[in-house]
């Protein structure tokens, strides 16, 4: 029997792999005014960064738990082996829920078979993990080899990127009033990761094209055979950014294979339109 995989929306996979993986989706919730949607089920990205560029300020929450537990019971029921592969427990309580729900599930159905993991990562740095667990799950590998290839992926993935505008991490409290408009005023944009499972800046430097320039130095820095890898870009609501960022990388270091897509409505709630961000493995021991 295959071992089922589950992952939430914060991993911003595009919803044809959701499908031709058979990776089952849990959606992050995103509010805007007084109505709530699903990510990726009710609203879609372009849509939420529609309404940010008219001046909406949408919130976001955790996965909620009746649907952690009608996804949970409905694999036990099936009695499938599960992994629920996880957004970072740093930047969401998507995690902390889903490990309640579980040993409410287990109260009736003792046997069930799920592992939970925290990738402590995010966007497409989390989809890469949760794709390469689907794919080895799909040519039939057993349980604790997909589990291996998750650890090994959790452990090496490498998160870079920038915003537009500071405006949307000053709203989630990650930079201060201050910082967002001195760098609107002089055009700073920051170089930003992600470690332990948090954001953290790196640099910070004048105008958009030094720093997409900065940030594919930092990657053959920190990168692994990047000519063998797929490299996974993301970006809010700005394809043409992400496929010229995409041209560099495969001039700069030979990478062929690439993952391009919108950051979704869970994270781009925070970051806001015009986000870059690249994902690959690093060479770190």
């Amino acid at each position: 029997m295959s071992v089922k995989i589950l992952a939430d929306s914060a991993c911003d996979l595009p919803l044809d792999l959701f499908n031709s993986l058979n990776i089952d989706l849990l959606p992050l919730v995103v509010q805007i005014d007084d109505q709530q949607f699903y990510d990726l089920e009710t609203i879609q990205p372009k849509e939420l960064y529609d309404q940010m560029r008219n001046g909406k300020a949408p919130k976001t929450a955790q996965v909620p738990p009746a649907r952690f537990e009608e996804a949970f019971l409905k694999c036990a029921e099936k009695n499938e082996t599960c992994i629920y592969i996880a957004f970072s427990s740093v930047l969401s309580g998507t995690y902390q829920t889903s490990i309640l729900v579980k040993d409410d599930v287990l109260e009736k159905h003792p046997n069930f078979d799920l592992t939970i993991i925290d990738t402590q990562a995010a966007s497409l740095g989390y989809g890469l993990i949760v794709k390469k667990a689907a794919e080895l799950a799909q040519v039939g590998k057993s349980k604790e080899e997909i589990l291996s290839t998750i650890d090994f992926y959790c452990a090496h993935i490498e998160h870079l990127f920038t915003v537009d505008s500071l405006e949307y991490l000053y709203r989630g409290g990650r930079v201060s009033k201050t910082s967002a408009f001195v760098g609107g005023l002089l055009n700073i944009k920051p170089i930003l990761n992600v470690e332990n499972g948090k954001l953290v800046p790196l640099e910070k430097m004048k105008g958009r094209k030094k720093v997409l320039k900065r940030i594919v130095e930092i990657m053959k820095a920190r990168g692994d055979n990047l000519n063998q890898q797929l490299v996974a870009i993301s970006h809010g609501d700005d394809l043409e950014t992400a496929e010229m960022l995409r041209d560099i990388i495969k001039e700069e270091c030979g990478t062929e294979e690439f993952l391009i897509n919108n950051i979704g409505c869970s994270i781009g709630a925070h970051v806001g339109p015009g986000t870059i961000a690249i994902f690959f493995l690093n060479k770190r021991n």
